[in-house]
């Protein structure tokens, strides 16, 4: 009978690793020589799993990141494992307009061209009330407003040297968040559901405006929801829940290099060729519900990105 449901569980068990190790792979075979790409966040996660898969295509890969020590210690490992060392760790903190503006003029300054730009940092929470020097609440600011300034100003670059595309990082979780105009910035009251349903329900608009404003430059735009994501998030449990929650784990959330692989599939495959204003969900593209597609209120919000980040 113990020999049955051992049997059972691991096989439940197998089955779910073979799920997530079949399921929304990218598999194309891009080689990216003599192009070059940008990634936000590069230093971990699915931003690191990103940049180096990039990397091992060839491209010329610069890592956006704010912490200096981690990006230069990401840089490193990617060379390694890649056995690329055309990768470069360059200074970005995108809650700060003033670094966004700072990073953009050194990208204009020392690169010739860009026919990628992958919009993947940003941060979940980051206390109540938080503010930048600049008067944007912090989460905002780090989830759209700078990754919105970092795109807005970099797309002379894009432009000049397509074909080229430019991703963006949501999350599912916009499902849940609604757009308040007047309040963008968080500057009446935060949400129940948190600004970081609000940040990436407007990465979504963003993208599909930016669509629109992109038609026949040869740019194209998109977003994805990369998936439930491993992390430490389990490592502050106490041994005996963790020993019930980590196989849970293991088994319905992806790994890092699996998260990253719609990213990759946006910004690489040949199926995403001249695709652009889509969302995307395990490396296939997916319909919006009504309250992400609104035209008139994703204009609405650029223009007020725009009045906030004074582009």
């Amino acid at each position: 009978m113990w020999l049955y449901i051992v049997l059972i569980v691991i096989g439940y068990f197998a089955f779910g690793r073979f799920l997530k190790s079949r399921y929304g792979i990218c598999s194309s075979r891009a080689d990216l020589s003599g192009k070059t790409a940008i990634v936000t966040g590069a230093n971990a996660g699915i931003g690191f799993q990103t940049a180096l898969d990039l990397a091992k295509r060839k491209a010329r890969v610069i890592l956006a990141c704010r912490n200096e020590v981690k990006g230069k210690e990401a840089c490193t490992q990617i060379k390694d494992l890649s056995a690329n060392n055309d990768v470069i760790f360059c200074h970005l903190d995108l809650s700060s307009m003033k670094s966004v503006r700072h990073f953009v003029k050194e990208i204009i300054q020392n690169e010739s061209h860009l026919e990628i730009l992958v919009n993947n940092a940003g941060i979940g929470y980051c206390g109540k009330g938080r503010r930048t020097e600049e008067g944007l609440h912090y989460l905002m600011a780090s989830n759209l407003f700078g990754p919105f300034l970092l795109t807005n100003l970099l797309l002379d670059l894009l432009k000049s040297s397509n074909p080229s595309r430019i991703v963006f990082v949501s999350s599912i979780i916009f499902k849940a968040a609604s757009i308040d105009l007047s309040n963008i910035n968080m500057q009446q009251y935060e949400p129940a559901m948190g600004p970081y349903g609000v940040s990436k329900l407007a990465n979504i608009m963003i993208t599909r405006e930016l669509s629109q404003r992109l038609q026949g430059t040869g740019v194209t735009v998109n977003c994805l929801h990369p998936g439930s994501i491993q992390s430490s998030f389990f490592n502050k449990f106490p041994f005996f829940l963790r020993v019930i929650l980590q196989p849970i784990a293991s088994l319905f959330f992806r790994s890092e290099f699996l998260g990253a692989q719609s990213s990759i599939h946006c910004a690489v495959s040949e199926e995403m060729e001249g695709v652009s204003g889509r969302y995307v969900e395990e490396c296939r593209v997916t319909s919006l519900p009504p309250h992400a597609t609104d035209a008139n209120t994703a204009r609405q919000l650029w223009d007020e990105c725009s009045r906030l980040t004074q582009l």
